[in-house]
Order: structure tokens, then C-alpha cells, then sequence
């Protein structure tokens, strides 16, 4: 490559000092800019038009994060709004997210791991850009300003676009600390602003990965055994090849596929496909076998999570027990977008188009199955449909990945809905166990839990799990922050034969929920108002306690309800955010309807980006865990899954959603995560409202009509 080339196509990058490629594939050189761009940095691109594109190394899935990503980096750069464009990064090293080693997204990490290195890299683009108009004019860099996309020269007012000088500037060496601004100086971060994706997605421009269309390709579904770990015995596809359009039916490692000329004829084909399936040794299990199971577990000792003082030798002279099993089951993803993906498997490379939150693993994925190097696969990210966890799986890239390489063409593979609902990775069924004493005035001296359910790190990351304890299982029972002297967590690791994934807030989705309403058994049994049960409680948590008093003045805590309703509250820490919420709800005990007519949201989240975002997220965050609490179960019988879509796997109606009022807490703390804590607490709100109206506790979700009577 000659030295001039190899200028314009790469740059030393960011707060990292590594070198950033920019590499066009084929779906990127459709969108390339009119005008041949330089590369400031890993990151940024910048036109002779003065066209800023940022690259965004994160998966938008509806969180917002290609609007709050480009806010990090303008913020520092300070280029013209208007003109930004965006870009998903390829998958490479210089975009490996810092929390995870690789390169993905989840655990609501995007705006914190992108804080420092986003502005960092903004702002050694400023510098250098300064330093190229400060040659040019022959004058100090201190000489010249920055604003709206151009340096300016302090005495006279000259002016360069930074189009005119990113050839020069990235020439220069990276500043090592480049200067940040004072907070107080921000555009951008910190105010509302209108998100970059909405226009395309408005419009129908933006691409997710069910639209890839390729040259020449394929169709194909895949028919998976319905016991989970079962596998093929046999299959007859005589009658599939009198199905019009079908191509080719092959076995692979989740099933047989069927390829076609489009998606309708490829599932048409797999309805004619005659399978015998061997079912393995999940065939018997059922929901009812594995609640045994759990129940059974629970009464032995587990692996300690978490021991302060000595709860037993408190329990013995406790003035009073409360004593609580809590359960709640496995739930589906149910991504608006099904899963899908795309992929173009060569002898020489492989292309996979795909809706996916981990390039890192997809590129691997793509890499192992196709026998090349991970250098040799390009991963091209698209829009994602909803992802809650659910698209850091593999099995949607590795199918396409094998079918491609096995009919020795591109191939979309797309799944149905049903497919989709029983063939998930769900999230954990689990059971808890707990006791807690209480004084002689009513204040806990004692908590003991014992947590059952089956592991995702074991699966996902498998040395992660150490001593017995997936931190991801306790997560929310054993960081609680409640002043209670002895304090003890027990896990034990139980296995049931479903496959269980990420679902959106992970471990705080169950633990959240069973904490938080125990609290508020142990409230009422120390005869306290909960709110301030819990404020004493959390008197050394201050953040914690910040939000539960803003969300409760903002409620009307104490304040008279309208006839027929109650008030219930939760605050729960997670991923480095904390959120309390106050459900207000009514209760028809004949027909055993929870109807949510208000939900005040507080949330103390460190510096924020974009408020708006932090909004829509609590927002769709609480009808998330709101849907899961009022409606969600997956239930097993015969190793099945026994919901199928929407009419057994009910989502929330538009006329069942509450008014939502989301006050976020200003801070100068450093980011916590926006995507997943709104939801742990919304489960535990609704139940604790529930008990102020029937003075029965929910420990069983999702609610049913016999807990309301």
C-alpha cells in the first residue's frame, strides 16, 4: 500500500494508541461516503465535505446507543451535529469493549465502557486537528479554537473545515492525555437530544437483519428437536422436494435445514419433512419435576455467596421468625425481531450479516465453523429487532454459518416465532428459601436465604463460576445493602435440563423481586411503614437511599389514594445504576386482575448522556419487567415448551400500560448502566402493592388470581 494510501485508510487511534483500520465489506461500501474520508482515529472518519462518521462499536437494539456514542465523541470534537453520520464497526480488537475483553454488548455497559475511551479519542482529534490549522497558519495551537466542525484562529478569525485538514492532522502524533472539558462546559452530554436512528427507522431505511438481501442467496429454517438436548435419529425428505421453490434439505448440528428460494417456501418444505427424533434424557422433565427438584435442593446447605456475622446463632434469639419460600419461572426473550441471520461462507473468507450484541463471539463462531482464521470472517452488524441478552447467543449464527458452507452459497436463515419461543435461552427458573428475625422493636437482626436455580457462567463463561457461586445467580440477594447484622447467602447450583441465558437484568430479575418483597414482609411484621422501614435500613446507602426518597415524595408516599388503590415500593442497585419504584395499583379479586395505573421511577444512573434515552429506557425497562410479573411463564411437560407465541406468551396491552414518570438524580458519580435496572424493580413494587390491599404476599410469579382472593 503506498504511504499516501495508507494514510487516508488508517490513523493511530484513540486513548489506546493502536492503529485503526477502516476495512470496507460489502455491505459498507453501499452506504460509503461521496467523498473519499481520512481516518482520525479508530472511531472517526471525517470527508473533504466535512462529513463526520462515527463508528459505532456497540449494538443498537433499541437502546440508543448510536445517538449517545456519537454525543461521547462530539462532545470533545465538536464537529457540526448536522452533519454526523454513523457506522457499526467491524469486528476487530480496537473496538473490544474494556468491561468484557471482546467486542459486545450487555450488562448495560455500552455508555460506561465508551465514556473515557469515546471523549479521550474526541478529544486527540481536537488537538490534532487544532495543531494541523496551527502549521498551516504558522501559529501556536493555543492560538486557535475549535466550534461547529472548524479551528479557528483567535486573532483574526480565519477559519478551516476540519475536511480541509484531517490529511494533515493525521499525520500528527496522538496527544497521550489529551485535554477533556469541565463538565460544566458540555453541548451535548447531559442534554435531551433527538436520536440518530429514529428518521431510518421511521423511513424504513435501516437495516436490520432479517432485510439482508445478497446477491444470489438462499433461504433456509431449521427443524430442532422439541426436547432440549434431543438430536436427529432419522429423517425422510421425499415429500419436501415436490415443495415448489425448495433447493436442497441437509442435516446440521441443530437439526435439518431446508434451503429455498425464499423463507415461505424453505418452512412450507420443513412441514413436509418426516423426522424421527431420538429425545434424550429431557424427555420425562416437566415444570412439576423440576419445582421438586429446586424444593428438594433447598433444603441443604449450599455454597456460601455471602456470610456476615453468624445469622443462625441471631436466628435462635430472634423476638420473632418470618419465615418465606419465593419462586418464579423460567421466561422467553421474545424479541420483536426473530431471530435471523445471514451468512457467505468461501473458501478464502466469510461474510455473516447479523442482529448480533457479540461480534467477538460471532466472528469465532464463524471462524471455527468454517475452518479459517477469526481474521478471515467479517462480521457485519446490523439493526437489532430487541435483544435483551438473547442475541449473545450463537446457535442463530452457527446455523447459517453451517448451511452456508454446506450448500457452498449465501444463506439467510430465519427462524419462526415458534421456533423462537421454544428453542430459547431463557431465563433461569428459580427458588428461594429465606429467614429472617426480627427484635423486640421490629427491626431485622437476621437474614438467611438460600437461592436454587441453575447457571448461566457455567455455560457462557465456565471459569467464571468459582467455589459453587455464580455471581450472577445471587446477584441481588447477596450485595443487598440493608443493615442487617448477620447476613447470610447460600447458592446451590442446580441444574433442570433447559437451557437459560442473559434476560434483561439477569440475576436482579428474580433476586430483585424475592429481596424486595421479603422486605416488605419484614416490614409489616415489624409493624413499619415500608418506606421508612427501608430508609433506616439503608441509612449507610446513601445512593440507594436518595432514590427511594425521591421516587416516594414524587409518588405522594403517605398521601390519601383514590378508593380502591394501593401503593407499593422497591429500590434495587444494578449494574452500577440504582432505581426505586412506587407501582399504584387496584385489584378486581373476581376475575384476578392486577390493573397498574401509575409507576414513579427514580434513578441515580452517574453522569449521564442523553436523558431522553435514560427515560425510554425506564420506561421500556418497566413494561419489560411488568409483562414478565403480571403475564410471563414458560412451563415444561413431556421435555416441551409449552407456549408457542403471543396468544400462550402474553405481552402487555397498550391499554394495560400505566402513566410512568421517570426523575433521574443528577451526579457526578462515574456512569452506571440504563438498559437493564429498570426492571428488577417493577415486579416487587406491583406485589407490595398487591399485599397492602389483600395483606397476603405474592411469592409466586407471575401473579395469579388466587394470590388476589
Amino acid at each position: 500500500m503506498l504511504r499516501r494510501e495508507f494514510l487516508k485508510k488508517s490513523a493511530v487511534g484513540g486513548s489506546a494508541l493502536v492503529i485503526g483500520f477502516y476495512l470496507p465489506g460489502k455491505s459498507e461500501a453501499l452506504a460509503a461516503p461521496p467523498s473519499e474520508p481520512v481516518a482520525a482515529n479508530a472511531w472517526v472518519r471525517i470527508a473533504p465535505d466535512d462529513t463526520v462518521t462515527i463508528l459505532i462499536d456497540k449494538s443498537e437494539m433499541g437502546q440508543g446507543v448510536v445517538t449517545s456514542l456519537a454525543m461521547l465523541l462530539a462532545e470533545e470534537l465538536e464537529f457540526d451535529w448536522k452533519k454526523v453520520k454513523t457506522e457499526f464497526a467491524p469486528a476487530a480488537p480496537a473496538y473490544f469493549n474494556p468491561v468484557f475483553g471482546l467486542q459486545g454488548t450487555g450488562g448495560s455497559t455500552s455508555v460506561r465502557a465508551s465514556w473515557e475511551p469515546l471523549t479521550k479519542a474526541g478529544a486527540a482529534a481536537r488537538e490534532m486537528l487544532i495543531a494541523a490549522a496551527a502549521q498551516q497558519w504558522y501559529v501556536e495551537p493555543s492560538a486557535c479554537h475549535v466550534e461547529n466542525g472548524t479551528v479557528v484562529h483567535n486573532a483574526t478569525g480565519k477559519r478551516l473545515g476540519y475536511g480541509a485538514l484531517v490529511e494533515r492532522a493525521a499525520k500528527l502524533p496522538v496527544p497521550a492525555s489529551p485535554a477533556l472539558k469541565d463538565p460544566k462546559d458540555y453541548k451535548y452530554i447531559g442534554k435531551p437530544m433527538k436520536r440518530l436512528d429514529t428518521p431510518e427507522k421511521v423511513n424504513g431505511k435501516a437495516g436490520f437483519g432479517i432485510d439482508v438481501r445478497l446477491p444470489n442467496i438462499q433461504h433456509a429454517v431449521v427443524a430442532r428437536c422439541p426436547v432440549f438436548g434431543g438430536k436427529v435419529k432419522s429423517f425422510d425428505d421425499s415429500k419436501v422436494k415436490s415443495v415448489p421453490g425448495v433447493k436442497r434439505v441437509l442435516q446440521i448440528s441443530s437439526g435439518v435445514a431446508v434451503v429455498a428460494d425464499n423463507t415461505w417456501s424453505a418452512m412450507e418444505g420443513r412441514r413436509a419433512l418426516q423426522i424421527t427424533w431420538d429425545e434424550g434424557p429431557n424427555a420425562a422433565n416437566s415444570s412439576d419435576v423440576i419445582r421438586k427438584l429446586y424444593v428438594a435442593a433447598a433444603e441443604k446447605p449450599g455454597a456460601i455467596a455471602r456470610k456476615d456475622g453468624d445469622a443462625d446463632a441471631a436466628l435462635a434469639t430472634a423476638a420473632k421468625k418470618v419465615e418465606a419460600a419465593y419462586e418464579v419461572p423460567f421466561l422467553a426473550h421474545a424479541t420483536m425481531e426473530p431471530m435471523n441471520c445471514a451468512a457467505d461462507v468461501r473458501a478464502d473468507g466469510c461474510d455473516i450479516y447479523a442482529p448480533t450484541q457479540f461480534q467477538t463471539f460471532t466472528q469465532n463462531t464463524g471462524a471455527k465453523l468454517a475452518a479459517l482464521k477469526p481474521e478471515q470472517v467479517r462480521v457485519h452488524t446490523t439493526f437489532l429487532g430487541g435483544g435483551f441478552g438473547r442475541r449473545a447467543e450463537q446457535d442463530f449464527i452457527s446455523d447459517a454459518v453451517e448451511i452456508s458452507k454446506g450448500t457452498g452459497a449465501p444463506v439467510q436463515v430465519t427462524w419462526s416465532r415458534e421456533d423462537d419461543m421454544q428453542q430459547d435461552f431463557y431465563r433461569p427458573a428459580a427458588y428461594s428459601k429465606l429467614v429472617a428475625g426480627l427484635d423486640a422493636d421490629g427491626w431485622p437482626v437476621a437474614w438467611k436465604s438460600r437461592i436454587v436455580g441453575p447457571s448461566i457462567m457455567s455455560r457462557f463463561f465456565p471459569g467464571s463460576v468459582k467455589n459453587g457461586i455464580d455471581e450472577t445467580s445471587v446477584e441481588g440477594q447477596a450485595n443487598s445493602k440493608y443493615a442487617i447484622p448477620n447476613f447470610l447467602v447460600e447458592y446451590a447450583l442446580t441444574e433442570a435440563g433447559v437451557p437459560v441465558g442473559f434476560w434483561r437484568s439477569v440475576g436482579n430479575s428474580h433476586n430483585g423481586y424475592i429481596t424486595e418483597c421479603f422486605v416488605e414482609e419484614l416490614a409489616k411484621a415489624g409493624g413499619k411503614d415500608p418506606f421508612e422501614f427501608r430508609r433506616k435500613l439503608l441509612a449507610n446507602a446513601p445512593r440507594h437511599r436518595g432514590v427511594l426518597e425521591l421516587a416516594a415524595e414524587k409518588a405522594g408516599w403517605g398521601k390519601p389514594l383514590p378508593a380502591g388503590r394501593t401503593r407499593g415500593i422497591a429500590v434495587v442497585e444494578s449494574f452500577g445504576s440504582f432505581v426505586a419504584e412506587v407501582a399504584e395499583v387496584s385489584l378486581n379479586r373476581k376475575s384476578g386482575d392486577v390493573r397498574v395505573h401509575r409507576v414513579v421511577c427514580a434513578v441515580d444512573c452517574g453522569r449521564y448522556v442523553n436523558p431522553d434515552t435514560i427515560a425510554a429506557q425506564m420506561e421500556g425497562a418497566i413494561v419489560y419487567g411488568l409483562t414478565a410479573a403480571l403475564k410471563g411463564q414458560i412451563t415444561i411437560e413431556k421435555g416441551r415448551v409449552q407456549q408457542s407465541n403471543f396468544h400462550d406468551y402474553e405481552m402487555l396491552r397498550m391499554n394495560e400500560m400505566p402513566q410512568i414518570e421517570v426523575h433521574i438524580v443528577p451526579s457526578s458519580e462515574p456512569p452506571g448502566g440504563v438498559g437493564e435496572p429498570g426492571t428488577p424493580p417493577i415486579a416487587p413494587a406491583v406485589c407490595n402493592a398487591t399485599f397492602a390491599a389483600t395483606g397476603k404476599p405474592i411469592r409466586r410469579l407471575p401473579i395469579r388470581a388466587q394470590d388476589l382472593a
